[in-house]
């Protein structure tokens, strides 16, 4: 009976020292798709991770854009739940092209750490905290940022794939090579590419080749003008035997308009944009509407917006474009991305998009062959385009997870 009795007491001294000790852990909620999340569980201490937010004393929501310089601006909501609520928090910070993941990493766990220093200090932790500030040179005098490329940023890409078997073998080879320079009052770019896809097929002794090859070039010129407006041109020139264009060309200046300040792109968008310009294309062969080649002008009307928030996310887009000579020739689109949380640990996915299409004035006049079908060396056409996507995802269980065991993930 006295052992018993020692075994109770001892045992409701552990549970009140482990209930101590949970409640002054800072519980953390990490909603981010894109971070490493597996290297900061491993690496981020004297935390509990839920895998629900309503059981999380803070809430950290990512966010990210690309940057002028090919790397990413993050955005981290502290968001404080249930005690600590009314603790919030928002920290930016920015990565560059020439990090590496593991530099990326372990910057986001490095402002994680700052962010969570106000939680610490809330649930009486002092002593996982030291901070070291340091100095920088020249501090106290306004910083000037010596930049040698002047804000410019080059990107090198080639891709080249080759696969096969005894009646068949394929090979798909992509270039590409861009320039682009991104400040706060412009944004420049130019971006050249080539791809080319051949497929070979040996058939009761006869060889089939069927090649797509295809050249591009674009340039980009938007400057801002305020919080919400922003004007800019567009310009395309190259060929696509797919698209049956010898050679084409186009210009199209462009204003757009953002409802929400641009400063809130990361939270918020709302984007109304109208494009109207010039352009030219030259068949390979001549076209159903009887040319060889020819001018046209074409208009574009595009409303979009984002909104990134705790619940979830949602995209949504609708388009119209239409051909000035001809108003008949138009298409229309619609898309619409969404992912929301619906509740504990359940999630509702949608990405759909249609096209309406009435403006296909590039196909070839005559009949498409078998051969040219199934290879998908020509457009088809078409009066409409859709694609829709519906997913849900559930996880139950333990509402902690800092355990992380990575061998042979999953």
């Amino acid at each position: 009976m006295t052992k018993l009795l020692l075994t109770i007491i001892i045992f409701c001294f552990a549970f009140q020292s482990f209930s101590q000790d949970s409640n002054s852990t800072v519980r953390v909620f990490l909603d981010c798709d894109f971070c490493d999340n597996t290297y900061i569980k491993q690496n981020l201490n004297n935390v509990e991770f839920v895998r629900d937010q309503n059981f999380a004393d803070v809430h950290l929501f990512f966010v990210r854009q690309i940057n002028g310089s090919g790397g990413s601006l993050y955005d981290i909501d502290f968001i404080g739940k249930n005690e600590l609520e009314y603790l919030s928090d928002k920290i930016s910070f920015s990565t560059d092209s020439n990090m590496t993941n593991d530099d990326v990493r372990n910057r986001i766990l490095n402002f994680i750490k700052l962010g969570l220093v106000r939680y610490w200090l809330k649930r009486e932790q002092t002593d996982v905290v030291t901070i070291t500030v340091n100095k920088r040179e020249g501090q106290g005098e306004e910083e000037v940022v010596d930049d040698p490329w002047n804000y410019w940023v080059f990107e090198l890409n080639a891709r080249g794939d080759i696969d096969g078997e005894q009646q068949r073998k394929q090979l798909d080879v992509d270039f590409s090579a861009s320039a682009k320079r991104v400040t706060e009052q412009n944004k420049f770019s130019i971006r050249a590419s080539y791809s080319e896809n051949k497929s070979t097929f040996n058939y009761e002794n006869e060889e089939i080749n069927a090649i797509r090859q295809s050249k591009d070039i674009r340039i980009s010129d938007v400057i801002s003008i305020g919080g919400n407006w922003s004007v800019g041109a567009f310009g395309r020139i190259g060929s696509s035997v797919y698209s049956n264009q010898d050679f084409y060309w186009e210009l199209k200046p462009a204003i757009e308009f953002n409802f929400f300040d641009y400063s809130k792109s990361a939270e918020k968008q709302l984007v109304l944009s109208y494009r109207n310009g010039m352009i030219y294309n030259e068949y390979i062969e001549t076209s159903v509407f009887a040319k060889d080649d020819e001018h046209l002008w074409e208009h574009e009307v595009i409303l979009g917006g984002t909104v990134n928030k705790r619940w979830g996310n949602i995209f949504a887009e609708a388009s119209f474009e239409q051909y000035l000579n001809d108003t008949t020739l138009n298409a229309f689109r619609f898309y619409l991305g969404t992912s929301i949380r619906v509740f504990k640990g359940f999630n509702l996915n949608i990405n759909g998009n249609y096209r309406i299409v009435s403006n296909q004035i590039n196909l070839p006049a005559g009949d498409v062959s078998l051969e040219e079908l199934l290879l998908r060396q020509q457009q088809l056409a078409s009066g409409f385009e859709y694609s829709l996507r519906i997913g849900i995802s559930y996880s139950f269980g333990s509402i902690y997870n800092t355990i992380v065991n990575p061998r042979f993930n999953f």
